[in-house]
């Protein structure tokens, strides 16, 4: 007994997940702020800079989780959860980044109706990962365990949403684009958009994982 409290601990997993999926939806906004401003360069580059903010300050957190599971002996829940919850966390953060930087680096022209509901789409989805990630801490409670598997089954019907959208967009801009440049740039964005849903799955089925093991 004497030996297990003086093992390392550390309470703040919860609230580096949280800041963390914090940065996430500022990254979200700002993307989606960079396509609805798409046609002004100065505002473009503005809500760039703040995709960029973003996703260094989630970077940071997750760093800081990595680094602080390797000093923890004793953690709140399977250190391998932690793991895997914080660093796909990350990955939606780097694809929020990646398809900002892919539009400045091939030069996309315009916006299209397809990218405006792909982002709509890929923003409610981190907002929903934000709200679901807020629940971990307390899914020893029955009811806060069933709002964040409803919340996770909202993250699914979205990204199903967006696959729908996928498979309309890349028929329609096969059929319609003549230009073979813009049809290989424009793929390339639905891609990513349509990835950042998938990865807001991945992280609402690690959650679902969490939810059922410690509830």
């Amino acid at each position: 007994m004497l030996f297990s409290k003086l093992l390392p601990r550390e309470s703040n997993f919860f609230a580096m997940f949280n800041q963390h999926a914090d940065h996430i939806v500022e990254a979200a906004h700002a993307f989606s702020n960079l396509v609805a401003n798409y046609s002004d360069l100065q505002k473009r580059e503005s809500f760039n800079r703040e995709v960029d903010n973003a996703e260094r300050a989630a970077d940071r957190v997750t760093h800081e989780v990595n680094r602080v599971l390797h000093k923890t002996f004793i953690t709140p829940i399977d250190r391998e959860q932690i793991h895997q919850l914080i660093n796909t966390m990350d990955d939606v953060a780097d694809l929020i980044q990646d398809s900002a930087e892919t539009m400045a680096l091939y030069d996309v022209r315009f916006m299209t109706d397809d990218i405006v509901r792909l982002t709509d789409l890929s923003v409610k989805c981190c907002e929903r990962l934000k709200d679901a990630v807020a629940l971990i801490e307390k899914v020893s409670d029955a009811a806060t365990a069933e709002a964040a598997l409803k919340t996770c089954e909202e993250i699914d019907r979205l990204e199903s949403d967006a696959d729908r959208v996928m498979r309309s967009a890349m028929s329609r801009l096969f059929r319609e684009e003549p230009d073979v440049r813009e049809l290989i740039k424009l793929k390339a964005v639905y891609e990513l958009l349509e990835t950042i849903t998938d990865k807001c799955e991945d992280v609402a089925n690690l959650i679902e994982g969490i939810v059922l093991e410690n509830s």
